[in-house]
């Protein structure tokens, strides 16, 4: 008993794998990617007449990392000069920072500090609004993410859900001027009746 419904089980199972198959059915399986978010700290530590110093700490919020590289803009014309605990670069007003040999691996919750001198106009040096980490905006939290597994047929659409439709079947009607006779079965039965033969 217990083989004969485990063969059952397999053949259903083959049998529903072969119909999507031939359906032409793909099932996209999208695993979990990693969540991404990070904190920057920008901090201008000293400034004297036309230049400045600044420290960043960069907090990696998501999923760990093996090296990161942030990005910013200057909206005054400053430039960045000199760095130590990274490398940055500068092309105009965009500014990039990748980590060192030492300090690219950030778990969850860890962080990298580094420092830079520049130089700006003597007349306004603004921080920068807004960080990016590996391409991801710092906002101080966490991107969500959604696994999920979401079967799809290449180039069709799923079909609308038909309602068989009934029929109904419609006795010839009798015109007026038709006549209709009816033979009772026992008449019908016996075949039509003889007459008796005539005397000679």
């Amino acid at each position: 008993m217990f083989r004969t419904r485990r063969r059952i089980a397999l053949f259903t199972a083959a049998t529903a794998a072969a119909a999507l198959s031939a359906a032409g059915v793909v099932i996209v399986a999208t695993g979990a990617q990693a969540a991404a978010g990070c904190r920057v700290t920008y901090t201008v530590s000293n400034q004297w007449g036309g230049g400045f110093g600044a420290s960043v700490t960069v907090t990696n919020l998501g999923d760990p990392i093996t090296s990161w590289a942030l990005t910013w803009s200057y909206s005054a014309g400053q430039t960045v000069t000199q760095a130590w605990n990274a490398t940055v670069t500068q092309s105009g007003s965009q500014v990039t920072a990748r980590n060192a040999s030492y300090n690219g691996n950030l778990a969850t919750n860890a962080s990298a500090d580094f420092g830079f001198n520049g130089s700006w106009n003597n007349s306004s040096n603004p921080a920068p609004t807004s960080f990016a980490v590996n391409g991801t905006a710092c906002t101080g939290s966490v991107s969500p993410t959604t696994p999920g597994t979401n079967p799809t047929t290449p180039g069709t659409s799923p079909a609308p859900p038909t309602t068989p439709r009934r029929t109904t079947r419609h006795r010839p009607a009798w015109s007026a001027g038709a006549h209709r006779t009816v033979v009772p079965p026992a008449v019908a039965a016996r075949g039509p009746r003889r007459s008796p033969p005539l005397p000679h």
